[in-house]
Order: structure tokens, then C-alpha cells, then sequence
């Protein structure tokens, strides 16, 4: 079992195409952890090894390598880099002390960079940037470490420098010799460390003022709590492709990156007796003699091995005896085995303690963000990852062969279960199973997964807009249900009346009857009629919301009255009051906030306004990106993502979460209600 101080995590994100996968391949050959470089174009990756990854040629889930130098025990997560995998790329930061964001040289900084950067800094997790193809054609790195600077501070500062084209790097930190660079200097870049670094600390201050030359091993303190309160961003140069720089950034993972006991920790709190608002901030101990308690970060579900668990342990230790408890639950589970793990290979290991990544499988309880502990009166421990960007991107699905529902449903569970990014929902309106996603890409991944893994076939269309129904005036209603035969009859009379609330405050159901002409036991029959209304609506086919109904009279017959007449009497009663309550149809307005260029927010601006949008706020400028907050109409949003991209160059985003209902347009009232063809019962 490796010690806390001997364990390094890195999250590596950056955007597609930014050479993540290749970089991670070049070092574990570098470190000896592999015997050969695999290819991305080939699929012979260590990481991307699903076989969607493979055939198309890019990361689009989470995946973890690791390796071993000089005694300290490195775990690498690679993340996909396209946006519509930001959930799989959020995860890894719930298990990386630092993130390494790696910057395509020739493309410069780019949107998954750019939120990489801000997602660690909101976490508190060590930065760090690592430039790749730094030997490609037409690149300008002088430029390119201003460009840093101007995006995400002066505290950007080169750690090593490359030299003869690209073609070799050279440490700036450690060493001090006069090495010719291919720009500024080692004798610069040292200086400009060691100022920066030496700030953290007031005697470290004195002394370098006082013109002392201070060791770069006496700095090591200092240099991690400088990671640690942001006040440094190392910039390292790299070629995934020659190795160039491979050597020194593993030295760098060694001997500087922090540990688990220098980063700062996971964000874990303790409900006593189960209650959030005593909730207590909970520090992991990183003791493996305490208490165990570690986090799921990613789920995988093996045809084979079944649901494997992909966990860090923050204190205790697991091993293949160890009872855990999953979050809350009161029955423990047994851990069978454990693994390391290297893309899909698992290799078994005996233990894990503080700080280690390893996976347990065949656990059916274990789900995505879970706490798992040893303690049942510790039960109530929650964790708590940065929110997954709001799934934009819809579609509702429906299976090609009869039969095929339940499949469906199991499927769609088990993708669910591996993807933090993908939301599940049936639509009790429209019947639909819905699938929501970050985008386009995601889902379209999703139904080729559907496909080719699970043998599933499926069609899909843009999900129905949510509407509603409401009436804008107070009505009465009356209707008499009369039925004979030949035997026993049906016989049930009701008067209502209706009456609209605020937008908001759904329904209510009175019952006003005197005197017993409706007997008590036929009043719940009434308002299942009425209810029977609201859940498939009145003039457009949409619930009904925000009205009152107040029964108040009615007859029934001492052998006829029935219940499924007053259900009849109580439906065709509340549809006579709304045909004289002025029905209108509402549509949903969601709230939105899209990031952009500075550069693009007239048109997107714009394209809003097109779409009936509201700006209600802008925001400032941060590294080159605005945020604009507005409300529009959801049924506007159906192609605003791929408009989106188009505007900005790819690097617009957005987030929606719903706001509220308003009266949709005469036209779109108009339209739906001519549509909507009520099915009669009787």
C-alpha cells in the first residue's frame, strides 16, 4: 500500500483535440508502464478503449492509468474534451488533487480549456497548464504564454522552456545552468518562479529581498502552498508525439505536483442525526488506520463483471474483507475484490489507502457520487462535486419492436448509471421516455451505444414541449349523467364551480355540498372525474393547472347513484365550466445563461431576441468570455444549441433551468387548441 506522502493525481483536461490520450500514452511508456505508445487513430489506446471511442477517434468518457517512479505512485485521468462531455470531465475533479489543463499550442486556449481552468479554481484544486504539440507548425509559444496570462493571471509562469525547435525542453526550476531556450530564458523564468513562489511566505521574502540566493529544494513549501492558494499556475512544454518534455513533466508530477496531504481537501460534510441544517464540514483524516471512508467518481457497467465502482479512498483502508456502507443505507456490503486500474485492465491488489484509486465490482448499490464508509452511525455523510452542467439537449425515444419496452428501460438505467452528464425522465404527459444530454454529440453517442453495444433499435424525434392549461375566468358547471341498460341504471348530477389561482399554485378541490345531495362516499368519485381532466386537458390536450374546483351541489338516486357516474357527472361537469372560463394554454420559460465571446454578444444577443428571448443580464468580461443571462421560451430552444455553436466558432455554451409558465402567443394558442382533438368516453 502506497503511503499519502507517495501518491500524486492529475487530472488531465483540456479540448478535443488537444492530444490528452496521446500525452498520457507517452508518459506511462516514458515511466516503463507500458512497453509501447498506442495510437488514437489506431484505437490502440490505453484509455479511449470503448469502442465508440475507438471508431470515432476521441475520449467521451472518464478513464484512469497510473504509474510508478521512484517511489511514488501517479493516477492519471484522461477526460474527453469535447463540451458534450463536460459530465464525465466534471468527475475527475472530485478525485484529482491538481488539474493539468493541456493546450493545443497551434489552436490556443479553447473553450473546454478555458472552463477546465475555472472548474479547478472554484474547486480549490492545484492548476496547472501543460502545452502540447509544442514542435507543430505556425506556433507562436511566447504568444501563447501571454495569451495564458492575460486569461487566467500573471501567476501563469513557465517551469521549463523549450529548446532547438521544440525539440527538447529544459527545466527552469531545478536547473540553473545557461541553456540557450527558444524564448526568454532559464535565468529568467527561474527568477520570476522564485519571486512568485517566495511571496507565500514572509521569512522566504526577507531572506530572497536581502539578496540571499535561496536553493530551489528549500522552496518546496512554499512552491506547494503556492499551488495550493493559486498564487502559482506552472506552465510546462510538451510534445505527446516526439516525447520532448515527457521526462521533465514526470519529474515535475514527482517531485512537485502535491500530494494528498498537500492539496487541499475533498469537500465532505457530516448531518448529525441526519440534519442538513446542522450540517458540519468533515476534513478526511487520510489515516488508513481510521475510519474508512472513500467517494465513487465513475461508474462503469460490465457485460461481464457487472457494475465496477471506480472509488478514492480518503481515509481507512479497503480491503477484499472490508464491510462498507453506501451512503446512507443501513446494510452494509462486502468488498469481494479490489483493483488497479490501466484504461480496462484491472489488476488485483490486496489493499488501498488514503489517496489511492481502485475499483470494486459486482456491488449493485454502489451509484455515481456515493459515500462509502465503515461506520454505520456515520451514515449521513454526504460529498459534494461541482453541479453537472443542466442537460440542454433532448430527445424522446421509442423502441422499433413491440416487446422491446422493458429492454429499453433497463438499458437506459444502465447508461444513466455510467454517464453523470445523461438525465433519464418519462414524460407522464406525453408517454415518452425522454433523454437529455450536454448536446447533439452526447445523445447521438448515446443511441450508437443503444445500437452497437446493447442491440438495441430505436427512434427518436425532439421530445413535446411541456405545455399547460389554465382559465383566466370563474365559471360554473352542471351535468346530469343519465344511463339505462335495461337493468340497473347510472344515474349522478353534479354542479361545480371554477375559479383561477396564481401561476404557480396548482390545484385545489373543495367540496361545498350541503345537505347530503351528493353523499360523502360519491365525493372522491367526483373529483377522480375532475382529475381525469387535468391530466389530459381540456382545450389542448395539456394538464390543467393553477384553478380551484368547488363542488357545491348535485342529486343522486338511491339505486342508480354510482360511482362511475359521479366520475362521468364530475368530468363532464369541470369541462362545461371551462368551455365558459376563457381556457388558455401556457407555455414553460426557462432561465438561460450562455457563455460567449466578448467579441460575439450583439449577435447572440440577437439571435435571442429571434427567439423571443428577454436579456435580463450581462456580465463582465473573464478571459475573452461573457455570460448572459435571459428568459425565453423553451419551445424556441429546440435548434439553439447547434445556432449557437455557429455564432461563436464552437465556443459558445449554455445552461437552462426552468423558470416558470406564461401565456403562450395567439398563434401558438391557436395552432395547439385547432390540433387537439378531446376523445369523447361516453
Amino acid at each position: 500500500m502506497t503511503t499519502p506522502q507517495d501518491l500524486r493525481t492529475l487530472a488531465l483536461l483540456g479540448h478535443a483535440g488537444a492530444g490528452k490520450t496521446t500525452l498520457i500514452e507517452s508518459v506511462l511508456v516514458s515511466a516503463g508502464a507500458i512497453p509501447q505508445a498506442g495510437s488514437v487513430d489506431r484505437g490502440t489506446t490505453v484509455c479511449d478503449y470503448d469502442p465508440l471511442e475507438k471508431e470515432h477517434g476521441h475520449s467521451a468518457k472518464l478513464a484512469v492509468a497510473n504509474f510508478e517512479r521512484a517511489g511514488t505512485l501517479v493516477h492519471l485521468l484522461d477526460t474527453p474534451g469535447f463540451p458534450d462531455f463536460a459530465g464525465q470531465a466534471l468527475a475527475a475533479l472530485d478525485a484529482a488533487d491538481t488539474v493539468a489543463t493541456v493546450v493545443n499550442a497551434q489552436n490556443g486556449i479553447e473553450i473546454t480549456a478555458r472552463r477546465a481552468m475555472l472548474w479547478a479554481q472554484t474547486r480549490k484544486l492545484c492548476r496547472l497548464v501543460v502545452v502540447n504539440k509544442i514542435d507543430a507548425e505556425r506556433v507562436n509559444l511566447p504568444a501563447l504564454v501571454e495569451e495564458l496570462q492575460a486569461a487566467f493571471g500573471r501567476e501563469c509562469l513557465p517551469i521549463n522552456l523549450p529548446a532547438d525547435g521544440g525539440s527538447r525542453v529544459v527545466d527552469c526550476f531545478f536547473n540553473l545552468s545557461g541553456d540557450a531556450t527558444d524564448f526568454s530564458s532559464i535565468e529568467d523564468a527561474h527568477r520570476a518562479l522564485v519571486e512568485q513562489v517566495v511571496e507565500v511566505d514572509e521569512a522566504l521574502t526577507e531572506r530572497y529581498l536581502e539578496g540571499e540566493e535561496i536553493a530551489p529544494e528549500a522552496l518546496h513549501d512554499a512552491f506547494e502552498r503556492a499551488l495550493r492558494e493559486d498564487h502559482l499556475v506552472p506552465v510546462l512544454f510538451v510534445s505527446a508525439r516526439t516525447g520532448a518534455g515527457i521526462p521533465e513533466l514526470i519529474d515535475f508530477i514527482v517531485r512537485l505536483a502535491p500530494s494528498p496531504l498537500e492539496g487541499n481537501p475533498p469537500l465532505f460534510e457530516k448531518w448529525p442525526g441526519g440534519n442538513a441544517d446542522a450540517a458540519e464540514p468533515l476534513i478526511a483524516s487520510h489515516d488508513p488506520n481510521d475510519h474508512a471512508l472513500a467517494h465513487v467518481f465513475k461508474v462503469e457497467v460490465d457485460p461481464y463483471m457487472g457494475k465496477i465502482g471506480v472509488v478514492r479512498v480518503l481515509q481507512g483502508t479497503l480491503t477484499p474483507d472490508t464491510q462498507l456502507y453506501a451512503g446512507e443505507a443501513r446494510k452494509p456490503f462486502r468488498v469481494a475484490h479490489l483493483f488497479r486500474m490501466q484504461g480496462k485492465q484491472l489488476t488485483p491488489i490486496d489493499r488501498a489507502g488514503p489517496g489511492e484509486i481502485c475499483a470494486i465490482t459486482k456491488i449493485d448499490d454502489m451509484a455515481f457520487d456515493a459515500v462509502l464508509h465503515d461506520a454505520p452511525e456515520d451514515a449521513v455523510i454526504h460529498f459534494h462535486p461541482l453541479p453537472i452542467p443542466h442537460a440542454v439537449y433532448g430527445l424522446a425515444v421509442r423502441v422499433k419492436r413491440r416487446g422491446d419496452e422493458q429492454k429499453l428501460a433497463e438499458i437506459l438505467h444502465r447508461l444513466a448509471a455510467e454517464d453523470p452528464g445523461l438525465h433519464v425522465e418519462h414524460d407522464v404527459t406525453t408517454h415518452e421516455a425522454v433523454i437529455r444530454g450536454q448536446g447533439e454529440l452526447h445523445l447521438s453517442r448515446i443511441l450508437e451505444k443503444m445500437r452497437a453495444q446493447y442491440k438495441l433499435e430505436v427512434d427518436s424525434h425532439p421530445p413535446t414541449i411541456p405545455y399547460r392549461e389554465t382559465i383566466t375566468l370563474a365559471a360554473e358547471g352542471h351535468h346530469r349523467h343519465k344511463k339505462q341498460s335495461g337493468g340497473a341504471g347510472q344515474f349522478g348530477e353534479v354542479y361545480l364551480k371554477i375559479a383561477p389561482l396564481a401561476r404557480g399554485e396548482g390545484f385545489r378541490f373543495v367540496d361545498a355540498v350541503k345537505g347530503g345531495t351528493i353523499p360523502g362516499v360519491f365525493i372522491p368519485a367526483v373529483e377522480k372525474g375532475v382529475r381525469d381532466v387535468l391530466g389530459g386537458g381540456a382545450i389542448a390536450g395539456f394538464p390543467v393547472q393553477d384553478l380551484e374546483v368547488t363542488v357545491y351541489d348535485g342529486k343522486t338516486h338511491p339505486v342508480d347513484g354510482k360511482e362511475v357516474a359521479f366520475i362521468t357527472a364530475g368530468r363532464k361537469a369541470f369541462l362545461d365550466a371551462i368551455s365558459k372560463a376563457r381556457g388558455m394554454v401556457l407555455e414553460p420559460i426557462v432561465n438561460l445563461e450562455v457563455t460567449v465571446p466578448e467579441m460575439a454578444i450583439g449577435d447572440v444577443n440577437g439571435e435571442l431576441a429571434l427567439r423571443r428571448g428577454q436579456v435580463t443580464q450581462t456580465g463582465t468580461a473573464r478571459g475573452g468570455m461573457v455570460t448572459i443571462n435571459a428568459r425565453a421560451p423553451l419551445a424556441e430552444l429546440n435548434d439553439f444549441q447547434g445556432r449557437l455553436k455557429s455564432i461563436t466558432g464552437g465556443q459558445g455554451s449554455y445552461t437552462l433551468e426552468m423558470a416558470d409558465y406564461e401565456p403562450a402567443p395567439p398563434n401558438v394558442q391557436q395552432a395547439l387548441t385547432a390540433a387537439f382533438k378531446p376523445v369523447d368516453e361516453e
